[in-house]
């Protein structure tokens, strides 16, 4: 299982993006998806994740800046973003939750390549 996020791109600081992430091989309505992003010379970061019920987990640090949703007849999970900050720039993944800490890069996998948002300032 893989999956892919797009939507990404060049933004002004204080613009909007919607990222997706789409599931192509499998139906993902029973599992959690989780999304992180990397900039350079960072590790992961983990941004949270979102249960196929609705419920939702956030990190601290995204200040309700960030907004995960979901569609599960299109497989489809969604990321939108909000007043973004030249710091919010990096690659952006998601993946499927399997198990162990929701902020642990190792309690998921179907990671891909992810997709590359750059703030402007």
């Amino acid at each position: 299982v893989q999956l892919q996020a797009s939507g990404g791109g060049l933004v002004q600081t204080g613009g909007s993006l919607r990222l997706s992430c789409a599931a192509s091989e499998y139906t993902f309505s029973n599992y959690a998806m989780g999304w992180f992003r990397q900039a350079p010379g960072k590790d992961r970061e983990y941004l949270g994740l979102t249960w196929s019920g609705g419920f939702t987990n956030y990190a601290d640090s995204l200040k309700g800046r960030f907004t995960f949703s979901r569609d599960n007849a299109k497989n489809t999970v969604y990321l939108d973003m909000d007043k973004l900050k030249p710091e919010d720039t990096a690659v952006y993944f998601c993946a499927s939750y399997r198990r162990g800490p929701y902020y642990n890069v190792a309690s998921y996998y179907g990671w891909g390549q992810g997709t590359q948002v750059t703030v402007s300032s």
